[in-house]
C-alpha cells in the first residue's frame, strides 16, 4: 500500500467513526487520490472548480465529491451536476445561485453555511448575528434546490489551542440555537464542519462531526 494509503487508514482509525472524515486533498495528483481511494478512502474535498472538475473526470464514480474553498458565484455551474456538499456557503447570494444551479440540474444540493469566527478578516463567512438575521428573514425556505445541511468554520490560524476550542465550542452554541429556532424539524440539518489536520482533535472534542484532513493523509502540498 502506498505512504498516502497508509497515512489515510491511519486517520480513520484515529477520528471516531461516527465523525465523517473529509480527505483534503486540493493541489495533490489524481494519481494520490487514486492511492488514498485505493485504501478506502471515498470523500475528497477540492478547494478550485476546474481542479474539482478535471479530477471527477479522471476518477472513479462513487467518489463523494466536497468544495471546500471559498466559491464564486459564476463557478456554481460548473459543479452542480455532481458536487456532494458545499462547506462554505457565505452570502444570500450564492446560496441563490446554488439553488438555481440545483433546479436546472433537478438536484437538491446539500450546502454548509459558513461561519466567520476567526479573528482573520481574510476569512469569508457570515457573522454569527448576520446568520441568525439572514435564517429568521425566511427566504430561503422558499429555496427548492438546495438544502441547508448544517454550519462550517475555520478557526483561527493560532498556536493557542484555548483560544481555537474556544471558537469552536462558539459555533457549536450557535449551531444548538439555529438548529432549535429553524431546524427542529429538519433531520438534515445535523453538519458541524470543523477541524483541520493540526486541530480536529479539539474540534471534534467541541462538536465537530466532520473533519477536513489534508496534510496528515498527503503531506505538504506542492503548489
Amino acid at each position: 500500500m502506498s505512504d498516502t494509503g497508509q497515512r489515510w487508514q491511519q486517520m480513520r482509525k484515529q477520528v471516531p467513526e461516527d465523525v465523517e472524515l473529509v480527505a483534503v486533498s486540493k493541489f495533490h495528483p489524481a494519481s494520490q487520490l487514486l492511492s488514498a481511494y485505493e485504501a478506502g478512502c471515498r470523500v475528497f474535498g477540492e478547494s478550485r472548480v476546474q481542479e474539482l472538475c478535471a479530477k471527477h473526470e479522471a476518477l472513479p464514480k462513487d467518489i463523494a465529491w466536497h468544495f471546500i474553498g471559498h466559491l464564486q458565484p459564476n463557478k456554481v455551474k460548473y459543479i452542480a451536476p455532481f458536487v456532494s456538499l458545499i462547506h462554505a456557503v457565505d452570502t444570500p447570494k450564492l446560496l441563490t445561485e446554488v439553488n438555481k444551479r440545483g433546479l436546472q440540474n433537478d438536484r437538491c444540493i446539500p450546502c454548509l453555511l459558513q461561519v466567520h469566527i476567526a479573528q482573520e478578516e481574510t476569512k469569508f463567512g457570515f457573522t454569527p448575528e448576520e446568520l441568525t438575521a439572514f435564517l429568521a428573514e425566511g427566504s430561503w425556505r422558499e429555496l427548492r434546490g438546495v438544502s441547508i445541511q448544517g454550519l462550517m468554520c475555520m478557526a483561527t490560524n493560532t498556536d493557542d489551542m484555548l483560544q481555537v476550542r474556544q471558537e469552536f465550542a462558539r459555533v457549536l452554541s450557535l449551531f444548538q440555537e439555529l438548529k432549535q429556532r429553524f431546524f427542529a424539524d429538519n433531520s438534515e440539518f445535523a453538519i458541524r464542519s470543523y477541524g483541520m489536520s493540526h486541530d480536529w482533535r479539539e474540534a471534534i472534542g467541541e462538536g465537530s462531526n466532520m473533519v477536513r484532513i489534508g496534510t496528515a493523509i498527503f503531506g505538504e502540498r506542492t503548489v
